[in-house]
C-alpha cells in the first residue's frame, strides 16, 4: 500500500503533493514499483495534528481520486478517512476500499455506512484522536487491551454488516517507543482475530527516535522493521517507499517458502 499525503502538514512529506503534475507522477511511479493499493489522505493523523472540516477534506480528497483514475482507471484506491460522509463521497467517486484510523469510534455512522457501501474496511487500533493520542498511552497490558478492541470493533463492524474487515494495530497512535516495539514483538497474537493485518511502520518515531535520526533518513530503518512487520504476520505494509518494501516482500517470501533440495 503506497501512500500518497494530501496534507500540507504530515510528519514526512506533508505539502509534497501540490499540483496534479506532482499527484500523477508519484502514483505512476508507485504503481510502476509495485504498489497492490494506493492509500489516499487529506487529514493528517500525526500527534498534534490541526484538525479540518469535512468540507474541506472533500475538498482536498474527490478531485484527486478523480484525477487518478482517468489516468490510472485500473488503480485500487483506499481512502484515510474517519468520516462518513467522506467515506461515501469517495467510494462513489470510484475508491474502493475505506481505510479508519478510529475504527468507527469517531463518527458512529461510519460502520453502518460501509456496510452499505459493502467495501472492504481497514480498522486501526487508536484512543482518543490525533490532537489527545499522545497523551492516552497508559495500558495495564498492552497486546491484551489491542486484542480486546479489535474483538469488540470487528464483532460491531459484522453485526452491522461489514464482511471484508482488515486490522491495523496503529503503530504510534496513543503509544509511546517502547509500546511500539513491544507491539511488533508480539504482533503475530494478532492473528488469533483471523484477520489479514496492516503494517503502517514507514519511517515513523519509532525509528527515527531510535537511531537518533529525521524522517528523511530513516528508510533503511524502516525495511528493517517492515522485515519483522511481515516475519510476524503482516499481511500488508503501508509504505511511503515503494520499491524498497517490494523488495522486502520478494525476500521475505523467498525466505519463507519451502527449500527444494536438489536431486
Amino acid at each position: 500500500m503506497g501512500i500518497l499525503n494530501l496534507t500540507p502538514d504530515s510528519f514526512y512529506d506533508g505539502g509534497k503533493y501540490k499540483n496534479e503534475s506532482q499527484i500523477l507522477k508519484q502514483v505512476e511511479k508507485m504503481l510502476t514499483e509495485g504498489a497492490t493499493l494506493i492509500d489516499i489522505g487529506a487529514y493528517s493523523s500525526r500527534p498534534g495534528a490541526d484538525h479540518i472540516t469535512e468540507q474541506e477534506e472533500e475538498k482536498r480528497i474527490l478531485p484527486v481520486i478523480k484525477l487518478i483514475l482517468s489516468q490510472f482507471p485500473d488503480s485500487i484506491l483506499s481512502i484515510d478517512t474517519f468520516r462518513s460522509m467522506i467515506a461515501e463521497k469517495c467510494i462513489l467517486a470510484g475508491a474502493a476500499i475505506i481505510n479508519d484510523i478510529s475504527a468507527g469510534s469517531l463518527d458512529d455512522r461510519m460502520m453502518t455506512t460501509v456496510a452499505e457501501l459493502q467495501v472492504p474496511y481497514i480498522m486501526m487500533h487508536m484512543k482518543g484522536n490525533p490532537k489527545t493520542m499522545k497523551s492516552l498511552d497508559q495500558y495495564t497490558d498492552l497486546l491484551y487491551e489491542i486484542q480486546l478492541y479489535f474483538s469488540k470493533k470487528v464483532a460491531e463492524a459484522r453485526k452491522k454488516g461489514v464482511h471484508d474487515i482488515i486490522i491495523d494495530p496503529g503503530f504510534g497512535f496513543a503509544k509511546h517507543t517502547d509500546q511500539n516495539f513491544e507491539l511488533l514483538q508480539k504482533m503475530e497474537l494478532l492473528g488469533l482475530q483471523g484477520l489479514p493485518i496492516l503494517a503502517g511502520i514507514s519511517r515513523k518515531s519509532m525509528i527515527y527516535k531510535t537511531l537518533g535520526i529525521q524522517p528523511e533518513q530513516s528508510l533503511n530503518g524502516t525495511t528493517v522493521l517492515n522485515t519483522v512487520a511481515l516475519l510476524n504476520g503482516a499481511s500488508i505494509l503501508r509504505v511511503h517507499d515503494v520499491k524498497e518494501a517490494m523488495e522486502c516482500i520478494k525476500l521475505v517470501d523467498r525466505f519463507s517458502s519451502p527449500i527444494i533440495q536438489n536431486q
